[in-house]
């Protein structure tokens, strides 16, 4: 396969399980009606509707911000699109292909929900005080793990990628 076709692949897989998980836990499990799940006791499952960007930033749910939160998204996914066209190592190129489907798959959301949705909450209590995460998602899961992959490949890798 190709550094071209993994990085394409790994775009559609990462909006097939976002999507698949956030229709799952929105639909089947009705995680709205059940509120917070306590999976683990350091993990939840919760609803939460992000109308910002990263980490709650910027929220908004004005039509005007968001309609702005999706050209910016779009323009980025094009961006990222054409680096990864030229990327020559198969690790970058999956790593943009992890960072295109993660914004993809929030993007569906903004467009079907005005907002993202969220769900994954880890937290850990020291001294009777519950420290929470943000919650997230898996495109969020994704769109990290490929930075954290492009960082590794730009600093490590032969040769390093570099951007356009």
């Amino acid at each position: 396969m190709t550094p071209l076709r993994a990085g394409i692949v790994s775009a559609i897989a990462t909006v097939i399980l976002d999507q698949a998980s956030k229709l799952w836990l929105l639909n089947v499990f009705d995680l709205a009606r059940r509120g917070a799940v306590k999976v683990t006791p350091f993990f939840d499952l919760v609803l939460a509707k992000n109308v910002g960007i990263s980490f709650g930033w910027l929220q908004n749910d004005g039509q005007a911000a968001q309609l702005a939160l999706m050209a910016v998204k779009v323009i980025a996914v094009v961006a990222l699109a054409i680096w990864m066209v030229r990327s020559h190592t198969r690790l970058a190129t999956v790593a943009l292909g992890l960072i295109i489907g993660g914004a993809i798959g929030n993007g569906i959301d903004r467009f079907a929900h005005g907002a993202v949705i969220d769900f994954a909450l880890f937290h850990i209590e020291i001294g009777g005080n519950t420290y929470n995460w943000y919650v997230f998602n898996l495109a969020d899961v994704a769109i990290v793990a490929g930075v954290a992959a492009l960082l590794y490949d730009s600093f490590l890798g032969v040769p390093a990628a570099k951007a356009p």
